[in-house]
């Protein structure tokens, strides 16, 4: 069976670091509260469980080995995480209240959490209702606040338990690049990556960027989740999602990075046989004169469609849609125009069933690219993917040009 990230002893993953950076074993013992035989006996069962040698004995104290630095430098940004998650969470009377939790606890809460009830946790992990009960609580005495509360036969996580919930996730996903970075084979089911995929991206980087890790690396894992940026961007904040895919934002939020791949010019579309398809270049009077399918309010599409209208007169924009399945639907049984991606309506084209209006406008003309969280480092194959995508970003903007 696959090594989880909760199935490693926090306190001696902390002290792996604490021992690293003071060069011994006896200096390090008083700061992580352990006698030093204790420290050593910890440490060698961690290195038992990994199956790698973390720390180089010398006669003047211990080295790190590749992989102890590795697991240290993941480590403590791991605990970054949850002194992040514990400060906003509550108002604790512990001076460091990450140091007290323990693997057990975040692994049975994080279950809670997602399975929504103590029933459904118990059964989708095999821990028994009354050991996830006490792990929940002694949590809620650490953070000295109420985590979950009751709703119906489940239960709901309050703010703080919401806050918590996320730094546990985060921290988790630290440990999972960790084994994948350290361990033969690349830590099992760690070894993957989760895109949030925006409308674009599924038509045309995507594809290509998941074709090429395939063939490169056939273990390697891909999650995609589709959705607009509104529903990717907390899961993404959520370490639920790695990265996402699509139209960036002008003014993305502190906490994330974005990184353009290209940009993309959009087009007017309308149905095979619309009274504009046969015009070579209509004009910003004529494309209002139709109706619109346009984004939802702040999306990219939306202050495109703004931007193109501005400072004359406004079409009526009946439907609202984010989804471009749907509007491929709705265009062909109306005389309603949008604007998309060529690629995101290329085969409709094709087969003649919706036509180009106009050409490409030159005023709607978005960045697409990836947005991550500020503070993750990917491992080496989710760097590999990173440069896949702008490989096909490279490709795509040749065809454009």
């Amino acid at each position: 069976m696959a090594l989880s990230p909760f199935d490693l002893n926090l306190r001696h993953l902390r002290a792996l670091g604490v021992v690293i950076a003071r060069g011994g074993m006896s200096a390090a013992a008083d700061t992580v509260g352990l006698s030093q035989p204790a420290l050593t006996q910890g440490l060698a069962k961690l290195e038992s469980r990994l199956g790698a040698r973390l720390l180089m004995r010398q006669p003047d104290g211990v080295r790190a080995t590749e992989a102890g630095r590795i697991l240290a430098e993941r480590t403590d940004r791991a605990f970054v995480q949850l002194a992040e998650a514990a400060r906003q969470a509550g108002r604790s009377g512990f001076a460091r209240p990450e140091q007290l939790v323990t693997a057990t606890q975040l692994r049975a809460f994080l279950a809670l959490a997602d399975a929504g009830s103590f029933v459904a946790a118990s059964r989708a992990t095999g821990l028994s209702q009354p050991g996830l009960h006490a792990s929940v609580r002694d949590l809620e005495q650490i953070c000295a606040v109420p985590i979950v509360e009751r709703q119906g036969r489940g239960v709901v996580l309050t703010r703080a338990g919401r806050r918590l919930a996320r730094g546990a996730r985060l921290a988790r996903a630290e440990l999972a690049a960790a084994l994948v970075e350290i361990l033969p084979g690349g830590g099992g089911d760690a070894n993957r990556i989760s895109v949030g995929a925006m409308p674009l991206s599924r038509a045309v980087l995507l594809p290509a960027a998941v074709a090429g890790m395939v063939a490169s690396e056939p273990e390697f894992q891909i999650d995609v989740v589709d959705g607009a940026w509104r529903e990717l961007v907390d899961p993404l904040r959520d370490g639920v999602i790695d990265v996402m895919v699509g139209a960036l934002r002008d003014e993305p939020p502190p906490d994330l990075e974005q990184r353009p791949l290209l940009h993309d010019r959009l087009m007017v579309v309308g149905r095979a046989g619309h009274p504009l398809a046969s015009d070579p270049a209509p004009d910003r009077d004529a494309l209002a004169a139709y109706p619109w399918v346009i984004g939802r309010p702040g999306s990219p599409l939306r202050l495109l469609w703004q931007a193109m209208f501005a400072g004359g007169p406004v079409p009526a924009a009946p439907v609202e849609c984010g989804s471009v399945t749907a509007i491929r639907g709705i265009l062909r049984q109306s005389d309603l125009l949008t604007l998309l991606s060529h690629d995101q309506v290329a085969l409709e084209i094709e087969v003649g069933v919706l036509a180009p209006i106009g050409p490409p406008r030159p005023e709607t003309v978005r960045t697409i690219g990836v947005t991550t969280r500020a503070d993750w480092r990917p491992t080496p194959s989710q760097a590999r993917f990173l440069s896949l995508l702008e490989q096909a970003a490279g490709t795509a903007f040749q065809e454009i040009e």
